[in-house]
């Protein structure tokens, strides 16, 4: 009961039933005759099954009950009278009662339903760890409707022979079939990242995946996905990046944010559009840097006045030990930006090369 009480205190909403009761009672007594008070008795209990837990709302159904007989005993009403106000609130309340019922059933059954999507979240879209080869890893999901735990926007890092890639990417689709489409490309990096000779052999690879697998299911309909492939190989002084329709990457380093853009993005996975000559780009990673993948969740984010947030402003003249600091700030960014109403799905992955500790004299 502790806690029910707990959240009630801090719900105003709460005293609205024990404030019906009072005042039918007050409107009984001293309004004009008669029953005046009976529909604020009755919609106490209904009040209650709304605003509290269904413990309280029974409780709350009781006294109410209760208020209509005290009332009617006290003004010597008749019993025909007493009877047809208590068959009201107990209606009314039980009527309420029900519809709590109701309402925590379906409350349960959305829980589950989310715990399972988180669940397959998990499976189909694990965090990375902390550290991957010499990097520092740090992501974040979000989801633009609350409660929303799974969607087409997707990330991954694993560490190969050729040094450690990244991937982020983003399903141009809504629902189950986006959801499908992500899971073929995440299950295609992870099984080719450690064997594919170079990122556009990669690419490649996952590329026809997604096709494949656009043709075998149906339901998939005509989504494709864009990603960006990034190798940081042995040694961790260079990037190299490879697009294919997705946002471009940022630098972040020494209180600077700079977009990593040359030449231009190559066609995205899954759109049927044959061979794709894109080639990959490479950028210094001094030590200490960080690397910032997202989906456009982040940069389509608006403001009240409509205006895109951008990384490169939003993030200038900050510094960042952790890649997990940076991955928060963009967050808390976006949703400060947007006024907490993300238009689309928003994923984070930021990775840190660690600054080369200094040698001893």
């Amino acid at each position: 009961m502790s806690g029910e009480a707990t959240r009630a205190g801090g719900n105003p909403l709460a005293l609205l039933p024990p404030a019906l009761i009072v005042g039918g009672v007050l409107a009984d007594v001293l309004g004009p005759q008669p029953y005046t008070g009976l529909p604020l008795l009755a919609a106490a209990p209904l009040a209650a099954c709304i605003v509290l837990s269904l413990r309280s709302a029974v409780v709350v159904a009781v006294l109410s009950v209760v208020a209509a007989v005290a009332v009617d005993l006290a003004l010597g009403r008749p019993a025909t009278a007493l009877v047809v106000d208590v068959a009201d609130v107990l209606v009314i309340s039980l009527i309420g009662v029900w519809l709590r019922r109701l309402m925590d059933s379906r409350n349960r059954s959305l829980t589950l339903t989310r715990d399972i999507a988180e669940a397959a979240q998990l499976a189909v879209l694990p965090q990375p760890p902390r550290r991957v080869g010499p990097l520092l890893v740090a992501t974040r999901y979000q989801g633009a409707h609350e409660g929303a735990r799974i969607g087409g926007d997707f990330f991954a890092a694993q560490e190969t022979p050729y040094g450690v890639r990244l991937m982020m990417g983003d399903v141009r689709g809504h629902g189950l079939p986006a959801v499908s489409a992500m899971s073929v490309v995440v299950g295609a990096f992870r099984e080719n990242a450690r064997q594919a000779p170079s990122l556009r052999e990669l690419a490649r690879r996952l590329d026809v995946a997604a096709e494949r697998a656009e043709g075998e299911d149906t339901d998939l309909g005509e989504e494709f996905t864009t990603a960006l492939f990034a190798e940081i190989p042995p040694g961790g002084d260079r990037v190299h990046l490879l697009s294919r329709g997705h946002l471009p990457p940022y630098l972040v380093a020494d209180g600077r944010v700079v977009p990593l853009i040359r030449g231009t993005p190559g066609t995205p996975l899954g759109a049927g559009l044959g061979t794709d000559d894109a080639e990959p780009d490479s950028f210094p990673l001094p030590p200490g840097a960080s690397l910032l993948l997202t989906t456009d969740g982040v940069t389509e984010a608006r403001d009240r006045h409509g205006v895109f947030y951008d990384p490169v402003s939003g993030l200038a003249g900050r510094s960042f030990d952790e890649p997990q600091e940076l991955v928060d700030a963009v967050v808390g960014e976006v949703t400060a930006w947007s006024g907490g109403k993300l238009s689309d799905d928003m994923a984070v992955l930021a990775v840190t090369l660690p600054s080369r500790p200094r040698s001893a004299g």
